[in-house]
C-alpha cells in the first residue's frame, strides 16, 4: 500500500505542503492509543478525532491539489474489524500479527487511482488530514451515544441515534467548561473506545503523498460530517516524523523528529498551526523502557494485561498545534541529584537567588484573550512559582555529565521566572538524546531536547564551561512563552519563535549567573559579536531567497479557501541548518532595546506576554503590538516601517568594547589547542582554523568532535573537502561512515552532498 509521490511537488526541495482544510472543519482533541514496535520499528494503534465544523460554506471541501494514492471503500476486511474490537484485550504480538494480516489484506483491495476517488466523490464533504508515511487501514465512525447518554443531564435523551444526536452530544462534549476538564478527558476516553456507528460506520478514505482524505457517501457538508473519527494506522520505518536509532549506551530507542515533516507521519492531523487541539496518549512500550511525552503530569506506567509492555499516559489542556506534541522512548534513566557543579544553583523555600524581578516598574494585569482552558496566567499559585518540577533524563553513560543539566534548571528557570513572569506550563523534563540528534535543542509542551554536545566539558570543570549548556537551556526555556504559548500563525515567521528565544537567552543566563550590569553588558557584546560574523558568513554562502525572515512577503497568514497553506522552503535540506531566522530576529530585538533601554524593552516583553499567551501571531501584530506599548519611539517607528518583509535586514557591527580580545582569542596561535578544547562553546571555530591552517596533531580531535557533536559539526564536513587535501578529505568519508547510520537525515543527505 507504498503511496506514490505527488507529481506537483518535490519532496526534496519544495515548499512544505499544509493541505488540512481548516476553514471548514477542525479538530478539537486527539485521542491516542499506540504501541511501540522496536523489532518492526513502527508505531501501531489508532487515532480518535472530536471534529467541529467552523461554519464556513465548504463547496465540498475537498484538497485542492490531488496526486496519485490509494483508494479504501465501505468494506472492511475481518482482520481489521477483529483488531478494533478485541485488541485491546490482546497481547502486543496478536496485535501486530493482525495489523501485518489487515495490511496485506488490504493491498488486495485497494485500488489505486485517483480518478476512481473523484469520479466516486457526488458532492461529497471531504474531510483532509495531514498524513505522510503511514499506512491506513479504516476509518470510522464512532458510536459516541452508549457513552453520552447514559450520563445524568445528558441534553439528548432518545432511543434512536440520529446525525442530530451525535452532532448534539459532540458539540455538548467539547463545550465543557475548563473548569471540568478532568470529566471531560474521562469522557473522551471512554468515548474512544466506543464501538462504530452499526449500518455505515465505515468511511470511504484516500491517501496521497501528502494528505488522508475521508468521506461518507450522501454527506455534503462539514456540518453533517462525523464529529468522531477513529483511525486506524501504522506508521512506517522510514517515516520522517520519528527516529528509530540507537542511544549513546547502543540500545534501541525513538524520538519524535520535530522537522521537516512535523507529525504528519506520526498519526494522521491537521497540521496548519491554526488547528490547535488538546490530546491525550496512551502508549504502551517495552516494559524496560521510559515513556517520556508532552503532559501535564508525569506518567506513572500500569501493566498492559499481564505483557512485557506497560502503558504510559499523557495528556494537555492547553490547545496548541498538533507539531508541538512529541514523544520519546528509549533505556532512559533519570539522573539523580547530586552535589552541585560548576554553578552553585542549590536553594532552600527561604533562601530563593537574588535575581532582578523585572516587573517591578510596572503593573501587569492577566487580560486572557484566548478561548477557554485552563490557563495558568490565572493562577495565583502560578504566579509566584520560581520554578516548576523538572526531571532530567540520559542513557546510563551521560548520567554524570548530565548532572551539569540538572544543577543548572533551577536558576534557569528561576531566572526566565523573573524576566518573564508566570512558567506557561507547569512542569518541565529534559532529555539528553542520541548523538544523531541535527541541533542543539527543541523544546516542546513540558520536554525538551537537548544535545550531548552541550554537556561537553574538560576535566577541570569550571563555572565557564556551564556557558553552552547553562545559554542552551535558557534559550529552550524561554520558548515555553516565544514559541509555545505564543506562537507563529504562519511557520515561514520563524523569527517570532527562534529571534525572540535567542535575544531572551542571553538575558535568562545573565540572570542565572547573577552578573552585574556591566558583566551583563560584556557577554553580551561578545555573543553578539560572534553571531554578527555567523550571520554575515551566511548571508555572504547562502541562496538569498533562504536569507529573508518572511519569505511569504506580503502573503504572510493567508491560506486558500479551503484552510490550506504551504511553509517556505522547509523542505530544503540547506535551510534547516541556517541561522537566519534566529539571528536577523535578534539583531531586530537588540537594536530596538538599545533605542528604547533593556528595562523599558523586557516590560514590554511581559506585557506582551500577558496578553498574547494561547494565541498565534503574525509579525505585523507583534510590531504592532509593540508600537502601543510605552517603549514606542520615533526611532523605533522608523525603523518597524522600514522592514516589512525584513528582506534587507543586515547586521551592523556597532562599536564593541571588547571585540578585539575576541578576535584575537578566535585566531590563536594553533599550539594552544588544549586552550580552544577547554572553552567548548567555540570549538566548532577552532576546529575551522584547524581544517585551515591542517593542523594535522589535532585531526584526532576534529574526528572526536564530527563522531560526538553531530549537531554542531555539519558544515565541518565542507571544510575539509574544499580544502582538497586527501588527508582531510579520507578524515571526512571515514568520520561519515562511522556515523551514517544514526545521522538525522537532513544531516546526513547535506554531508553526502558534500563528501560523495
Amino acid at each position: 500500500m507504498e503511496a506514490e509521490a505527488d507529481p506537483q511537488l518535490d519532496p526534496d526541495t519544495d515548499d512544505l505542503p499544509l493541505r488540512a482544510n481548516t476553514k471548514h472543519i477542525l479538530v478539537r482533541h486527539y485521542v491516542l492509543d499506540l504501541t511501540v514496535h522496536f523489532d518492526r520499528r513502527v508505531i501501531s494503534g489508532s487515532v480518535v478525532l472530536f471534529l467541529q465544523p467552523t461554519g464556513a460554506e465548504d463547496g465540498g471541501g475537498g484538497s485542492e491539489e490531488q496526486g496519485g494514492g490509494h483508494l479504501a471503500g465501505d468494506d472492511s476486511v475481518e482482520a481489521s474489524r477483529t483488531y478494533q474490537e478485541t485488541g485491546e484485550h490482546m497481547s502486543c504480538s496478536t496485535m501486530s500479527s493482525l495489523f501485518t494480516m489487515a495490511l496485506t489484506v488490504t493491498v488486495v483491495l485497494v485500488v489505486a487511482s485517483s480518478h476512481s476517488w473523484e469520479s466516486s466523490r457526488d458532492g461529497d464533504f471531504t474531510l483532509v488530514l495531514d498524513c505522510c508515511d503511514l499506512a491506513v487501514l479504516k476509518v470510522e465512525e464512532v458510536d459516541i451515544t452508549s457513552v453520552l447518554l447514559a450520563l445524568p443531564g445528558s441534553p439528548v435523551q432518545t432511543d434512536g441515534v440520529t446525525r442530530s444526536t451525535l452532532s448534539t452530544l459532540s458539540h455538548s462534549l467539547m463545550s465543557m467548561p475548563s473548569r471540568q476538564w478532568r470529566e471531560q478527558h474521562r469522557l473522551y476516553s471512554q468515548c474512544s473506545r466506543a464501538p462504530n456507528l452499526q449500518g455505515g460506520g465505515q468511511l470511504r478514505f484516500y491517501t496521497d503523498h501528502w494528505s488522508l482524505q475521508v468521506r461518507k457517501s450522501g454527506v455534503v457538508s462539514a456540518q453533517d460530517f462525523p464529529r468522531v473519527l477513529r483511525i486506524c494506522y501504522e506508521t512506517r520505518p522510514t517515516g520522517n516524523s520519528m527516529r528509530w536509532t540507537k542511544d549513546q549506551d547502543h540500545r534501541s530507542c525513538l524520538y519524535t523528529a520535530g522537522s521537516p515533516i512535523n507529525n504528519r507521519a506520526l498519526f494522521p492531523c491537521q497540521e496548519p498551526p491554526v488547528a490547535m487541539s488538546t490530546w491525550q496518549a496512551a502508549v504502551r512500550a517495552p516494559a524496560e523502557c521510559v515513556v517520556l511525552m508532552s503532559g501535564e503530569e508525569p506518567a506513572v506506567p500500569r501493566e498492559d494485561n499481564n505483557t512485557s509492555f506497560l502503558i504510559w499516559t499523557y495528556y494537555v489542556t492547553m490547545p496548541m498545534p498538533a507539531s508541538t506534541l512529541v514523544l520519546a522512548v528509549g533505556h532512559w534513566h533519570l539522573v539523580p541529584v547530586a552535589s552541585p557543579f560548576p554553578l552553585d544553583t542549590s536553594t532552600r523555600e527561604d533562601e530563593a537567588p537574588a535575581l532582578t524581578d523585572y516587573s517591578d516598574s510596572l503593573e501587569y494585569g492577566i487580560s486572557c484573550s484566548h478561548g477557554d482552558y485552563p490557563c495558568r496566567f490565572t493562577e495565583q499559585r502560578a504566579r509566584s512559582q520560581r520554578e516548576i518540577p523538572h526531571r532530567v533524563f540520559a542513557p546510563a553513560c551521560l548520567l554524570q555529565k548530565a548532572q551539569i543539566v540538572l544543577n543548572l534548571l533551577p536558576q534557569c528557570l528561576a531566572a526566565a521566572h523573573s524576566v518573564l513572569g508566570v512558567h506557561p506550563f507547569s512542569r518541565l523534563d529534559v532529555l539528553i538524546v542520541p548523538a544523531g540528534f541535527s541541533s542543539l535543542g527543541m523544546a516542546s509542551p513540558h520536554i525538551v531536547f537537548l544535545s550531548q554536545s552541550v554537556l561537553a566539558v574538560s576535566d577541570g570543570e569550571s563555572q565557564t564551561d556551564a556557558s553552552l549548556c547553562g545559554s542552551r537551556l535558557c534559550h529552550e526555556i524561554a520558548h515555553s512563552w516565544f514559541g509555545l504559548a505564543i506562537g507563529a500563525r504562519d511557520w515561514t515567521e520563524e523569527w517570532i519563535s527562534e529571534g525572540f528565544a535567542t535575544f531572551l537567552e542571553d538575558v535568562i543566563w545573565a540572570q542565572a549567573q547573577q552578573l552585574s550590569v556591566q558583566e551583563a553588558a560584556e557577554q553580551s557584546d561578545l555573543k553578539a559579536l560572534l553571531r554578527w560574523r555567523r550571520l554575515s558568513d551566511e548571508l555572504d554562502n547562502s541562496q538569498e531567497q533562504l536569507q529573508i525572515l518572511r519569505p511569504n512577503l506580503d502573503s504572510t497568514g493567508e491560506v486558500s479557501e479551503s484552510g490550506s497553506s504551504t511553509v517556505k522552503h522547509a523542505l530544503n535540506p540547506d535551510k534547516t541548518f541556517m541561522q537566519v531566522h534566529y539571528l536577523k530576529g535578534y539583531f531586530l530585538l537588540r537594536f530596538l532595546a538599545s533605542q528604547v533601554g533593556e528595562q523599558h524593552f523586557l516590560d514590554f516583553f511581559r506585557v506582551f506576554v500577558n496578553k498574547s499567551h494561547g494565541q498565534l501571531i503574525l509579525s505585523q501584530v507583534s510590531l504592532h503590538r509593540l508600537s502601543q506599548s510605552p517603549v514606542y519611539t520615533p526611532q523605533v517607528h522608523t525603523t518597524l516601517h522600514t522592514i516589512p518583509c525584513f528582506s534587507s535586514l543586515k547586521p551592523n557591527q556597532p562599536h564593541w568594547s571588547h571585540h578585539k580580545r575576541l578576535l584575537l582569542f578566535c585566531h590563536l596561535s594553533m599550539t594552544l589547542n588544549s586552550i580552544f578544547l577547554f572553552f567548548s562553546q567555540i570549538r566548532h571555530r577552532w576546529y575551522e582554523l584547524v581544517v585551515k591552517h591542517r593542523f594535522s596533531q589535532a585531526y584526532k580531535d576534529v574526528e572526536n568532535f564530527l563522531i560526538h557533536d553531530q549537531a554542531m559539526g555539519v558544515y565541518l564536513y565542507g571544510e575539509l573537502m574544499v580544502q582538497e587535501d586527501a588527508r582531510q578529505q579520507a578524515l571526512a568519508r571515514h568520520c561519515l561512515s562511522l556515523v551514517r547510520e544514526d545521522m538525522d537525515p537532513s544531516s546526513r543527505r547535506v554531508v553526502e552532498e558534500m563528501v560523495l
